[in-house]
């Protein structure tokens, strides 16, 4: 049997990247997934290769700083599945600049996105984990909210507030069952990081001890350790995957 067969899973930002890799692995694993995004094409597109891959899935757009919006796609998955077993925080954005020159729209949308859109997400799901008596949440953070990162002041600001979201959330809902942990990738190829410069590039690589940058798949195998039976007993736990950047 597979280790998560007939679990349902909400994935947010499953458009591309992590988001995307997260659900697939997650359908592999046995899971009836659900591909959240703000464009329902790219949704449904990460939808129809999980389906590909014999799992029941579904796609939805919203966008999570819509909580009215939000809200209304968990009740809907609640209502066809009867249950939420897993909710996989991944949505999020990035508008670096340096301080001295960054906008408060930038600064905005970046702590909207990535930290109220994930304390909306996991308000919203607890209600239903919480009449369940069980449910596992993982937040993706990243190291630059653990280091911190030039350039990326209200990135980092809002990874670091994912690590303070998740341990208090886990400390909230571990009395009914219900663990919470984030994920701290490092540098990951993704759309996101493909429009860095090459100069950048080389300085990030030779920060790796591991000397390589990671890929979306080995963020997804991380959650899905963490969404697993064999992680049952961890929560309010920060996973590094970063290749040692961080150490």
């Amino acid at each position: 049997m597979s280790v998560l067969s007939g679990k349902v899973a909400i994935v947010t930002g499953a458009s591309s990247g992590i988001g995307k890799e997260t659900v697939l692995v997650l359908a592999s694993a046995g899971a009836r997934v659900i591909a959240i995004a703000r464009r329902l094409e790219l949704a449904e597109e990460t939808a129809s290769r999980a389906r590909a891959k014999g799992a029941e899935a579904l796609a939805y757009k919203a966008d999570v700083t819509d909580f009215p919006r939000l809200a209304q796609v968990f009740e809907d998955v609640f209502n066809k599945f009867g249950r939420i077993d897993i909710l996989i925080n991944n949505a999020g954005v990035a508008r670096d600049n340096l301080i001295i020159r960054m906008t408060e729209d930038e600064w905005d949308q970046v702590l909207d996105t990535n930290l109220k859109g994930m304390f909306f997400a996991i308000k919203i799901v607890a209600r239903y984990m919480l009449k369940q008596k069980t449910g596992k949440i993982v937040n993706v953070s990243s190291v630059s909210g653990i280091t911190g990162n030039r350039g990326q002041c209200n990135y980092a600001a809002s990874k670091a507030g994912i690590i303070g979201l998740t341990k208090s959330a886990a400390k909230e809902l571990s009395s009914r069952g219900i663990t919470v942990n984030a994920v701290a990738p490092g540098f990951i190829t993704t759309e996101m990081t493909d429009s860095l410069n090459e100069y950048i590039k080389d300085a990030a690589l030779k920060a790796i001890p591991l000397n390589r940058f990671g890929s979306p798949s080995d963020i997804a195998k991380g959650i899905l350790f963490l969404v697993s039976p064999d992680a049952d007993y961890i929560t309010g736990h920060v996973l590094q995957i970063d290749g040692g950047l961080a150490m």
